[in-house]
């Protein structure tokens, strides 16, 4: 019985034509061979999965080929090529980075590297993750790298080329590796499927490419995984219950929760994630990445060529998208960022997953702040230009009426049907001084508001009678001597609004709307 051998090295590519996603690189290094313009340093940088040792391993085999194809591909079949596939090649030599990072073994590499090749036409050292040799052994490959003897190429591969020093980046040629596209990953997949003989949906497909970030490797990791524990038909279930990714109807769910103002939704949503075993973190990061669909559908449509959803998965992010207001996604893709930094220090993940839904299932109900300034600037300019329309007869009539009736003021009757407006707030003062009523959190105007100046009543303290009199006749008394509120004469409603800054007054309503409170400041004067 044969050894298994891993998918991603089992289908790793063996000639240009089967790297994916790196065409121009690819056409680089042909031409480079067909005019013979061979440097003697490249540098592979790019993020994992994407083909940089591969593109290395393809370049020394495609250089030290015995029976090239006319395209210059490698043969796979001659001695040579067997020998760097196999890794037991005298003359491409595969150093580890990591672990051979000393100034001692590039000292045994600049000794070495002045033999010739033993059948290839170059001796070709490929250093993997490069950026870890020390800057000493930078310094002392310095000279070789300049200078090399006719026949050595130096190939170096790393994903961090940030660090490796610019001395050494200045003596290669530097090519930067693109992530593979999902569509690309797709079609390798399935060709990988339909090789072994395994079914798998194609949302499922799909899911992984895009699980895999760019990554081919990756990619085909996870889908050996997933063939190891599914003996069936692969569908977007079983990937979800092997990487424990919360089904995307679950979001749709919270969606339509967020425009229903059901808040309960979230405890459920947060309890099947936590019940379930599912990575909190990997379920933020899905849901931010529902959010930026949403987005990209309101700014561009579902029909987006940068989008990649099934023709299922447009529609409904289409529907979804009517319930989002662009600020409203901008939003939450802000706060959701920063969740993914601090949820991971949090003592409870649960009640931070919990406040983290209540967040943006209350987005739904809370009045955007551009609206607010907008409804602002209107209110005041119709305040400057003195836009109010009067009171009708009826408003007035029924203020008077809902007013106590020892409170009552009498209206003397002018050439026009309806009360001054120093009167009328006159009317409504009294009604609010005998109410007694107090400034809360309520957003009716206040007399402060409206621009009444209220004197304090001053309450005359009665004289108690020595006499031996009725109660009823000291109590009448008593009332007899209490004086009525006086009201002063107060500023028209033409005039205009208190002297404050218009900017203050925006930023004080921004400040209301982002804190989610309304709060009223009395006004003494």
């Amino acid at each position: 019985m044969s050894e298994y051998q891993v998918l991603a090295r089992k289908y790793r590519p063996q000639t240009f034509a089967e790297v994916l996603g790196q065409d121009a690189i690819v056409t680089t290094l042909k031409n480079a061979i067909k005019y013979k313009r061979l440097a003697h340093g490249y540098l592979f940088c790019g993020s994992r999965g994407t083909g940089k040792t591969t593109l290395a391993r393809v370049f020394a085999k495609a250089l030290n080929c015995q029976a090239p194809s006319v395209d210059f591909e490698p043969c796979n079949t001659c001695s040579s090529c067997r020998e760097i596939t196999s890794g037991h090649s005298l003359d491409v030599m595969e150093i580890d980075g990591a672990s051979h990072r000393g100034i001692d073994d590039i000292r045994q590499i600049n000794e070495n590297v002045g033999y010739t090749p033993s059948c290839g036409h170059y001796k070709i050292y490929i250093i993997d993750e490069v950026h870890m040799l020390t800057k000493e052994a930078f310094n002392a490959l310095l000279k070789t790298l300049e200078e090399p003897p006719p026949k050595v190429k130096f190939f170096f591969a790393t994903t961090e080329p940030h660090k490796v020093l610019p001395t050494i980046l200045s003596r290669c040629q530097r090519f930067n590796l693109n992530r593979i596209p999902v569509e690309e990953i797709i079609r390798k997949l399935k060709s990988i499927a339909q090789d072994l003989d395994v079914t798998i949906e194609d949302d499922a497909v799909r899911l992984l490419a895009i699980r895999a970030d760019g990554g081919l490797r990756d990619a085909e990791s996870l889908l050996d995984q997933i063939i190891a524990f599914n003996e069936g038909a692969i569908s977007v279930k079983t990937i979800a219950d092997v990487l424990g990714i919360m089904p995307k109807d679950q979001l749709y769910k919270l969606d339509q929760a967020g425009k229903d103002g059901n808040i309960a939704f979230a405890f459920e949503l947060a309890h099947q994630i936590f019940s379930e075993g599912k990575d909190i973190l990997h379920f933020v990061e899905n849901l931010n990445e529902h959010i930026r669909n949403i987005l990209m559908v309101k700014l561009s449509g579902k029909e987006a060529p940068f989008l990649s959803l099934s023709e299922a998965e447009r529609n409904q992010y289409e529907l979804s998208a009517k319930l989002y207001s662009q600020e409203q996604c901008v939003n939450i893709l802000e706060f959701l960022i920063e969740a993914q930094n601090q949820i991971r220090y949090m003592t409870s993940p649960k009640i931070a997953l919990e406040a983290l839904l209540i967040r943006i299932i209350r987005t739904h109900q809370r009045i955007p702040v551009d609206f607010l300034i907008k409804r602002l600037v209107e209110l005041e300019e119709k305040i400057g230009n003195n836009t109010f329309s009067a009171p009708t007869e009826t408003v007035v009539n029924k203020v008077i009426e809902q007013a106590p009736l020892s409170q009552k003021l009498t209206i003397e009757k002018t050439e026009s049907p309806l009360p001054s407006p120093i009167v009328l707030k006159e009317v409504v003062l009294k009604k609010i001084v005998s109410e007694k009523a107090s400034i809360t959190e309520d957003p009716t105007p206040t007399a402060a508001d409206l621009g009444i100046r209220v004197k304090k009543a001053v309450e005359v303290k009665a004289e108690k009678s020595e006499t031996t009199a009725s109660k009823a006749v000291a109590e009448k008394k008593v009332a007899e001597k209490k004086v009525v509120d006086k009201v002063e004469e107060v500023k028209p409603i033409t005039e205009p609004p208190l002297q404050s800054s218009r900017y203050d007054t925006i930023l004080q309503f921004a400040a209301v709307e982002l804190e989610g409170v309304i709060q009223k400041k009395q006004i003494i004067r």
